[in-house]
């Protein structure tokens, strides 16, 4: 497997998460050039001192590259792109993409002598821009080698080698549809709450130093959904497709996780009656309205 000490990386999809990644990187001592199909996008890049292309092929064979995509389909259209050219040492897909996807791109890159890590992260762009994420890596031993130098950087040390191709993408969507039924079980609960009459937030103070405690009731509900603002960073299609992908994976394998399934289709409910650009934390707005001034959907927003 190709090694080098060349700090030359190329960040593919530089939205919110990795244009801060990128950014990090930058930071950090890496030589970064951003790649984006969107001009915004890359103009936001440009103003953090990141240079920039407009074309894919102009970062083939650069020796380190972090993926930052929407879906596996776009990861199966970059990584033999990326591959075209000589020199790449490794590639660390940072998607929530799916298990298949991971195992096909690591045999290509494998075969080329590179590296290809599944290595989904979560810690959301505050995470990205500080470089302390944390990521759910499948890899081979070597590749996981190859790819750590880029791994430190993203994460400060915080990744965990999960298993083989793929199973880095199975824990992280596993994680996701975790948080997903958190963000509903915690809303639903605050929605109780109150009407008993109980603060929400005071509720959820007291639950988060409790056994039913989590980020979700300790930090996300506090600062995003009963204060109105509904600005994590992260789409309501995001985690609506992770939850859902995190069912399809499991039966996949002839599990049928029947209160995940549940979840994932209110997960569905909640994007058809706010679209996927909403805010994640917005999923609050059609399991508990009465708990956040945003209100639920197709209502005026509590002054």
């Amino acid at each position: 497997m190709n090694t080098s000490t060349d700090r030359r990386i190329a960040v593919i999809g530089l939205g919110a998460m990795g244009g801060a990644m990128a950014a990090t990187l930058h930071k950090t001592g890496w030589a970064v050039t951003g790649f984006d199909p969107s001009e915004a996008a890359r103009a936001a890049a440009s103003a953090a001192g990141i240079a920039t292309t407009a074309s894919l092929e102009d970062v083939a064979g650069t020796p380190y590259a972090v993926l930052s995509l929407p879906a596996a389909s776009i990861v199966e259209a970059t990584v033999p792109q990326l591959l075209a050219k000589p020199g790449t040492v490794a590639i660390i897909d940072t998607t929530t993409s799916e298990p298949a996807t991971s195992k096909q791109m690591a045999d290509l890159a494998e075969k080329q002598g590179a590296a290809f890590v599944d290595a989904p992260v979560s810690g959301g762009r505050d995470g990205a821009a500080a470089g302390s994420l944390s990521a759910f890596v499948g890899a081979t031993d070597a590749a996981l080698q190859a790819a750590e130098p880029v791994l430190l950087a993203l994460t400060g040390g915080k990744f965990s080698h999960i298993g083989g191709p793929g199973s880095g993408n199975v824990v992280k969507l596993l994680n996701n549809v975790l948080a997903a039924a958190n963000l509903v079980s915690v809303g639903e609960a605050l929605g109780v709450a109150k009407a008993y009459g109980i603060d929400p937030a005071t509720a959820a103070a007291s639950i988060s130093e409790a056994s039913g405690g989590s980020k979700v009731s300790a930090n996300m509900y506090p600062n995003w959904v009963l204060t109105g603002t509904h600005d994590s960073g992260f789409s309501l299609g995001l985690m609506a497709r992770d939850a859902a992908l995190a069912v399809d994976v499991a039966r996949q394998i002839g599990e049928n996780p029947s209160l995940l399934g549940a979840v994932a289709s209110q997960w569905q409910d909640a994007l058809d009656a706010l679209g996927p650009r909403a805010d994640f934390t917005e999923i609050a707005r059609t399991v508990a309205p009465a708990i956040t001034p945003a209100g639920a959907p197709g209502t005026a927003a509590v002054a």
